[in-house]
């Protein structure tokens, strides 16, 4: 029995070593395993600070994003606003554009139609002008005209009226400015024998001629008149004949004058 125990006790003393041998072990394994564990707890408490940080700053993203998708928003709207205020001002130019080019069209057609206006104004001032035709002439201040061994175109220099300056008198001639119907009167006087006399000419044809005896003192007069149809550009003009004499004054005895009646 004393061995069988000694058997017993070294057995139980083997399993007591194994057993101290295998909790030293485990001792040891739970030291590793709680450095470990304060390694992997000091690891961790840097990754919650670092995911703390980035949720953090997440956030902050977040409300940045939050931030830009609003001032974004605000500012689509804006463009939207700004996109239909530019479409509206284009339109707007664009009828503009078209008004104005109406106005310069109208325009231009205005002051068309007041240049071919101030035209034809200006063609009826010169028109009616020319239909006012009026004068009246006497011959001289020299006393005797005549007699002379040729005919004479008889000017007469002394002007009253010449209204359309149609007469000349540094020629004698008067001139239609117009095609019309003309009232053409003269008076003629003498004094001396034996014979005065006027002769009235349409350009080169002789229209009239006129004559009297005259005897010797004395004044002795003469008036006739004619209407006929001229052409511009017709001239009238009397001629005193050779041989034949006037007399006339500053009392104007001797007259030439003519007005237009109406134009054709």
């Amino acid at each position: 029995m004393v061995v069988e125990l000694n058997v017993y006790v070294d057995l139980l003393q083997r399993e007591n070593s194994e057993l101290q041998t295998r909790l030293s072990n485990s001792e040891s394994e739970v030291l590793v395993s709680k450095s470990k564990i304060k390694a992997l707890e000091r690891e961790n408490a840097v990754q919650a600070a670092d995911l703390m940080s980035l949720e953090t700053r997440l956030t902050a993203t977040e409300s940045k994003t939050s931030d830009l998708e609003t001032e974004n928003a605000v500012q689509a709207a804006d463009l939207m606003s700004l996109g239909t205020r530019l479409t509206a001002t284009e339109s707007r130019t664009s009828d503009l554009e078209t008004e104005n080019a109406d106005l310069q069209t109208r325009l231009s057609s205005s002051e068309s139609e007041l240049l071919i206006s101030k035209s034809r104004i200006e063609t009826l001032e010169r028109e009616n002008a020319e239909r006012k035709v009026a004068f009246y002439t006497a011959l001289t201040n020299s006393f005797n005209v005549g007699p002379f061994s040729t005919s004479i175109t008889l000017k007469y220099n002394k002007v009253f009226t010449n209204i359309g300056n149609a007469y000349n008198p540094s020629t004698g001639f008067f001139t239609a400015p117009v095609r019309g119907v003309y009232y053409l009167q003269f008076t003629m006087c003498g004094n001396r024998a034996p014979y005065m006399s006027v002769l009235v000419y349409k350009n080169n044809q002789k229209i009239m001629y006129n004559y009297e005896r005259k005897e010797e003192g004395g004044l002795e007069y003469m008036t006739n008149s004619v209407v006929l149809e001229l052409m511009a550009g017709d001239e009238i003009h009397l001629v005193l004949a050779s041989g034949d004499s006037l007399y006339d004054d500053g009392d104007n005895h001797n007259t030439f004058s003519g007005s237009l009646l109406f134009t054709l």
